[in-house]
């Protein structure tokens, strides 16, 4: 099949890391390569983006976690500046910062106390809370069970997610980088390179680097070079609850439990990783309600006596891009397919992590090198060597 486009970089998937690569590569005036994103749904109705609750957090195990999140809290404050077009702002993000606060029972309070001391070493600004003064901070909250509390003071909350991955779309287009509604449908390998990208449309792109920045459809598009790569749709449930009685202030709180909530508008919205036993790939993207009746409510519930009584009205479900293997993002290039670069797998944390991500992926493409942060740890080889990072704040 003849090329019909060739590019110096081809990205797979145009939500919010696939745009944010787009933006920084289009934005280094030094760099002057076109670049592609291939996108089969410019609707976003399904993107991963598009259906996040877009939540922003230091309170990682992970010390590299800390700092793309970081240099997330930092773009979100200047995106005004950073994504407008021709002195046209995006649409506001909405950035609001509460915190997050991380409950543990006697069985978790070693590792809540673990966490904390790697993130004090990190400069993140959090303080541990014993449930005395967990209650006088917040007056609403059911103590029970609770042996410590990690609340962040600062540089944590929540945003808007779909407009953030639209302001890196739009900009990106602005800045020259080229938007193609169109499907991968394979990729085309030579010399131990990625040649071609293949499109439904009967289309070719010829391509130099290629980026899988596919979310939870990475593994479907890695497998066409002949890349298992352990990446699944795992479905995950939010609710919109109406709650009579005030419940404030409050920050994004996770519950020994696992379920967590926050306020959103009037209204707060909620969830719960399923057990792992319920938890197959590839649910039905639809909002599973008996998690709410059986998880979600009755923690909620239990934790927050003025949750008693709510109403749900609302729910969506979207989809984990989830790494079965380690939980945390698969960054870089593949050792043998040394062209073919993955952006993917960041288990629920992708769209906080995106500016950082974006930002790094880009210096890898132009330079060969991570320049501003090393993301070597996340590459792909820890796969076959067996290395998992482990992140034990999974949420």
């Amino acid at each position: 099949m003849t090329a019909q486009g060739t590019y110096d970089v081809v990205i797979v998937g145009g939500g919010a890391i696939g745009s944010a690569i787009a933006y920084w590569l289009t934005r280094d005036a030094a760099w002057r390569g076109r670049v592609a994103v291939v996108e089969r749904d410019p609707t976003y109705a399904r993107a991963s983006s598009a259906l996040s609750a877009s939540s922003i957090r230091q309170q990682f195990s992970t010390p590299l976690n800390i700092h793309l999140s970081r240099f997330g809290i930092g773009f979100l404050r200047q995106a005004r500046e950073l994504l407008s077009v021709d002195g046209e702002p995006p649409v506001e993000l909405g950035l609001r910062e509460p915190g997050y606060l991380f409950l543990a029972s006697a069985a978790g309070e070693a590792i809540l106390r673990d966490n904390h001391a790697i993130q004090r070493r990190e400069d993140c600004a959090v303080e541990l809370l014993a449930p005395d003064a967990l209650k006088q901070r917040f007056a609403w909250i059911d103590t029970d069970g609770v042996v410590l509390a990690s609340h962040g003071v600062a540089n944590e909350g929540w945003f808007d997610g779909p407009a953030l991955m639209q302001a890196f779309r739009r900009k990106a287009r602005a800045q020259g980088a080229v938007y193609v509604h169109d499907e991968v449908t394979g990729l085309d390998t030579d010399s131990g390179r990625v040649t071609t990208v293949r499109l439904a449309s009967g289309r070719a792109l010829a391509a130099s680097q290629v980026v899988n920045a596919a979310g939870c459809w990475s593994a479907r598009v890695a497998a066409m070079a002949g890349v298992a790569l352990p990446v699944e749709a795992r479905r995950r449930s939010v609710f919109v609850f109406d709650c009579r009685e005030k419940v404030a202030p409050a920050p994004l709180v996770i519950d020994t439990s696992g379920a967590w909530f926050r306020p959103e508008g009037k209204f707060f919205i909620g969830g719960i990783s399923p057990p792992e036993e319920q938890d197959p790939p590839d649910l039905p993207l639809e909002a599973n309600h008996a998690e709410w009746d059986e998880l979600v409510w009755p923690a909620l519930a239990a934790r927050v006596p003025a949750f008693g009584a709510v109403k749900v009205v609302n729910s969506w479900a979207g989809y984990y891009e989830y790494n079965t293997f380690d939980h945390n993002g698969i960054v870089g290039p593949h050792p043998e397919l040394a062209n073919l670069v993955f952006a993917t797998g960041f288990s629920g944390h992708g769209i906080q992590q995106s500016p950082a991500v974006g930002r790094a992926i880009a210096e890898w493409l132009t330079q060969a090198r991570y320049v501003s942060l090393d993301l070597t740890p996340f590459g792909f080889d820890r796969i076959a060597a067996n290395r998992p990072i482990i992140e034990r704040n999974v949420v």
